[in-house]
C-alpha cells in the first residue's frame, strides 16, 4: 500500500506564508469554539466521575450494611430441632 518512494509535493516558495486578517480572525474563532468545547467535555467528565463514585459508594454501603445486618441475626444459631411426637 505505502510507496516508500512517494514524496508529497511541497511548494518551494515562502517558508512562512503571510496569512490574511480574515484567515487569522477565522482561526481565532475556531480556537475559541474548541476551548469552549473542551471545557464542556471536561465538566461532563467530572460530573460523570462524581456520579460513578456516588453510585459505587452507595452500592458498597448497602453491601456493608447487609453483611453487618446478617451478622447480628442469631435466630438460626440456637436452633434446636423440636422433639418428635410419637403416636
Amino acid at each position: 500500500m505505502g510507496d516508500s518512494n512517494f514524496n508529497p509535493k511541497i511548494p518551494s516558495g515562502e517558508q512562512n506564508p503571510v496569512l490574511k486578517k480574515a484567515e487569522l480572525d477565522y482561526m481565532k474563532i475556531i480556537e475559541q469554539k474548541n476551548r469552549e468545547r473542551v471545557a464542556k467535555l471536561q465538566q461532563t467528565a467530572k460530573r460523570n466521575r462524581i456520579t460513578g463514585l456516588s453510585i459505587g459508594a452507595g452500592v458498597f454501603g448497602i453491601y456493608l450494611y447487609s453483611i453487618f445486618a446478617v451478622k447480628q441475626e442469631t435466630f438460626l444459631d440456637d436452633f434446636e430441632e423440636p422433639a418428635k411426637i410419637q403416636q
